[in-house]
């Protein structure tokens, strides 16, 4: 049946209790979809080498004589370690020297440097015993709330458990002590037969979730059930920048805005490890901010074969 006359469909999401609304009749086909990205730079490049003030680097991998990554200090936190009221810390990754290449770009070696950069600072940042949530992330567009063309991400750590990741946690427990085993170790053998796989080798897996809530969303895991970035070893590590690229490569074809995250909640050890990506093509309008009903007009399954192409 072609996918303009399949009927819509509910589902809910793995866990959480979110409701997706797939509507293969709106499904528009990848070529069809383009965003274009238009941003005007207004200043020098505060991420460019000329422009960083070296008190603000906390930390840095070198390649050869030069940086290839770097983190350094946000100068404009929302949370701060001296703000009893709102207590945090917050910091830049700068993926490249190369103020022109997107994280697309970069090899898969590269990429996995930028991995070991969240590593490195997750382990230091968690050596805080007051922060207990951790999350890596990344915007890159306009429409993912980038405010700068230099490709970055940020680490952005608190002593507050967001509410949605405290009840996944919670979920997730409920689910392990019913079955007998981690919720996502049992997603990932599932999905790994299913038509929304994307890549797969010892170590990871990726896929586009069966309620995907945005257009071409899709997750990596690392087979082996560890709870933070701090515990990848090497090869996984490489398998994770592998299936990384992938999937950045597809995104930037058709040119779409995409936030990514890692979350960590320090003081639980038995999570697993996981990034989602999600692009930002699609608007949330009147369905979605009204009834909580989110409305995706590409199934998953199409999404991941678009992928795996």
């Amino acid at each position: 049946m072609p996918e303009s006359c399949k009927k819509s469909e509910i589902r809910k999401a793995y866990l959480l209790n979110k409701y997706v609304i797939i509507t293969p009749g709106r499904l528009k086909r990848p070529r069809d979809i383009k965003e274009q990205t238009v941003i005007k730079r207004t200043m020098p490049c505060p991420f460019c080498a000329e422009n960083i003030d070296k008190k603000n680097i906390t930390d840095k991998i070198s390649a050869g004589n030069n940086w290839q990554v770097l983190s350094i200090k946000n100068i404009f936190p929302a949370v701060t370690l001296d703000n009893e009221k709102a207590y945090g810390s917050q910091e830049v990754i700068v993926e490249s020297p190369d103020h022109n290449k997107e994280l697309a770009d970069l090899s898969e070696r590269e990429i996995g440097q930028v991995l070991e950069m969240y590593s490195r600072r997750t382990q230091d940042i968690a050596k805080n015993k007051k922060i207990d949530y951790i999350l890596c992330f990344k915007n890159q567009g306009s429409k993912a709330g980038a405010s700068i063309i230099h490709s970055h991400s940020q680490i952005f750590a608190t002593e507050i458990l967001p509410p949605e990741i405290h009840e996944e946690m919670g979920l997730a427990q409920n689910y392990k002590i019913k079955h007998g085993i981690c919720p996502y170790c049992d997603i990932i053998k599932k999905e790994m037969k299913s038509k929304r796989k994307i890549f797969e080798d010892k170590n990871i897996a990726a896929f586009t979730p069966y309620a995907s809530e945005y257009h071409y969303e899709a997750w990596i895991f690392p087979k082996r059930h560890i709870d933070n970035i701090t515990l990848l070893n090497k090869e996984e590590a490489k398998s994770f920048a592998k299936a990384l690229k992938k999937i950045l490569i597809k995104l930037k074809k058709l040119d779409l805005s995409f936030n990514y995250f890692l979350h960590n909640a320090v003081s639980n050890k038995d999570q697993h490890l996981y990034l989602k990506i999600q692009p930002r093509d699609s608007v949330w309008a009147g369905v979605e901010l009204g009834s909580g009903l989110v409305i995706n007009s590409i199934p998953p399954e199409e999404a991941a074969k678009y992928f795996r192409e």
